[in-house]
């Protein structure tokens, strides 16, 4: 167990230094100590430690687990949550990437999107952790209605999801985005 932990903390540790040599601020531009922005508008929008997006991160814990669990069976518990946790910080990485953040603010709901502070990426960690815990912890079917619960949740308090997220970064859909927009 500690060294599940102590291999944990070296993958965030080292997640966190990445972005911070890519040039990510800490924390928000503007200085407020909010922990949470929820306009999505905003320029606060994954500037803070939590915002609707936050909540995205939880279904990809959930969904990894699901993925190594069906991939692995129940062998190597640790493995497969230092490979979810792994995972997770990789997104992270690869989410503030000059061409991620440009594809986000082209083809998403996202058009302001200048990236993450790297405090909204380690709570994004922290909630994906929250996730994969969950899963764990939960019958299959509980944690399947629950992703269903939270992405129908965000389609209707922000107009995107997990789902959309991902359509519309790899195959951007007209149609999507005049809804998304409100039209």
């Amino acid at each position: 167990m500690k060294r599940t932990v102590a291999a944990g903390a070296g993958i965030v540790g080292i997640g966190a230094l990445t972005l911070h040599l890519m040039g990510r601020r800490l924390w928000c531009a503007c200085g407020s100590p909010a922990p949470w922005s929820w306009d999505i508008f905003s320029a606060h929008n994954s500037q803070h430690l939590i915002d609707p997006y936050t909540f995205t991160h939880v279904l990809h814990g959930v969904l990894y687990y699901a993925l190594l669990r069906l991939a692995l069976g129940t062998r190597w518990p640790s493995a497969r949550l230092l490979l979810a946790l792994a995972f997770e910080v990789a997104w992270e990485i690869a989410e503030n990437t000059p061409a991620v953040i440009a594809a986000y603010r082209k083809t998403t709901l996202a058009a302001g999107y200048t990236g993450d502070t790297i405090a909204n990426s380690l709570a994004d960690v922290a909630a994906c952790l929250l996730g994969y815990a969950a899963a764990m912890s939960l019958p299959a079917m509980v944690s399947a209605a629950g992703v269903v619960a939270v992405e129908a949740a965000l389609l209707l308090t922000i107009r995107d999801s997990l789902l959309l997220s991902i359509v519309m970064l790899l195959r951007p859909i007209e149609a999507i985005r005049t809804w998304q927009a409100g039209g």
